[in-house]
């Protein structure tokens, strides 16, 4: 039997998945002890890297959790482009190949039907909807991002039981299903919330800049059954953002956050450091520009360098706090003490 978000929520508070690193087995856990719903990432991971970290939360918790899933998309259309584009980055140093795939997908779906957790939730599109129904006879709830109302619907007509909401606000990448520049998928959080609604009655988890309990009540009021979080944990003990990233959050020298494809060819957002302006006309191709840009980033991070290095983080990155988990989900909740 599927579970209920109700069920799977003692308080309203989502911790987001956060793939490349700063989501960890260890801040799932401690959002599970603080009765939040923490995720992990499998994007960029093998399915059986993403069935160790399920068994290291289930060996310390049977509290809900989730795992996030990244739908593939298309290859690069505009191969020209692309070389182009590749070519740009010699000054960065050695790149890695360009090359195309589907995340394993296919292989962590099988891996999640054998050993389901309480939730699954997909980011970058719409799983089929067989895949959705499968997961729900196993036994459970399936989450879908969207980005605009048609998104919403095609999540519906799919059967998810509930949708990510994520607003223009929201850190690191867009969930859009298409990987273009096409206007209706810009909308602020709470404008998205309603114009959701208006469209599907399904559960909303709002995502986007939600930084403190005001905006948690603010999403709640909107209609918005919970709160998803991700860079208000950039920052602490459990988060596994790199030390860089998680200095930068906090350091004047960076003024603002912007959308690129600089370091992915998929619209991101990100602090403003010298790699996005030395590459403002990234091409719409991911996976590729992120499996060749993967060694870029990686030899940045190596020789301490953060303007090359991908510093993703919503609009409200200043209010990032090196707080415990179980204190911010405390603080998102509203000071409560108890779930």
């Amino acid at each position: 039997m599927t579970p209920s978000l109700t069920d799977l929520l003692p308080r309203p508070i989502v911790v987001a998945p956060m793939a490349g690193g700063p989501s960890t087995a260890g801040l799932v856990i401690a959002a599970a002890r603080a009765g939040a719903l923490g995720f992990l990432a499998a994007g960029y991971k093998t399915a059986e890297a993403m069935t160790a970290e399920i068994a290291a939360v289930r060996a310390v918790t049977g509290e809900p959790f989730g795992v996030n899933i990244f739908v593939p998309g298309a290859p690069c259309r505009d191969q020209a482009e692309l070389r182009r584009y590749l070519d740009s980055l010699s000054a960065d140093g050695t790149a890695g190949e360009a090359s195309w795939d589907d995340d394993h997908f296919d292989a962590k779906i099988a891996a999640l039907l054998a050993a389901p957790p309480p939730v699954v939730s997909f980011t970058f599109g719409c799983p089929p909807a067989e895949v959705v129904s499968a997961l729900q006879r196993a036994g459970a709830a399936v989450i879908i991002t969207v980005t605009s109302p048609d998104e919403a619907v095609a999540a519906a007509s799919a059967g998810a039981d509930a949708v990510c909401s994520q607003g223009f606000e929201a850190g690191a990448h867009r969930g859009t299903f298409v990987n273009d520049d096409a206007p209706g998928r810009d909308l602020g959080l709470l404008s998205l919330i309603g114009a959701v609604a208006a469209v599907t009655g399904l559960p909303q988890i709002a995502a986007g800049g939600i930084m403190g309990p005001r905006q948690v009540n603010a999403v709640l009021a909107a209609g918005a059954v919970a709160a998803q979080c991700g860079t208000a944990f950039l920052r602490c003990p459990e988060s596994g953002a790199h030390p860089l990233h998680q200095a930068a959050l906090a350091d004047p020298r960076y003024t603002s956050t912007t959308l690129t494809r600089a370091f992915s060819g998929r619209p991101a957002r990100a602090l403003v450091n010298r790699f996005i302006l030395d590459h403002a006309g990234a091409p719409a191709a991911y996976p590729e520009i992120n499996n060749a840009t993967r060694p870029l980033r990686a030899a940045a991070a190596a020789r301490g360098d953060p303007e090359r290095m991908s510093l993703y983080a919503g609009q409200g990155y200043r209010s990032a706090t090196t707080l415990p988990a179980v204190e911010i989900i405390a603080r998102l909740s509203g000071h409560r003490s108890g779930p």
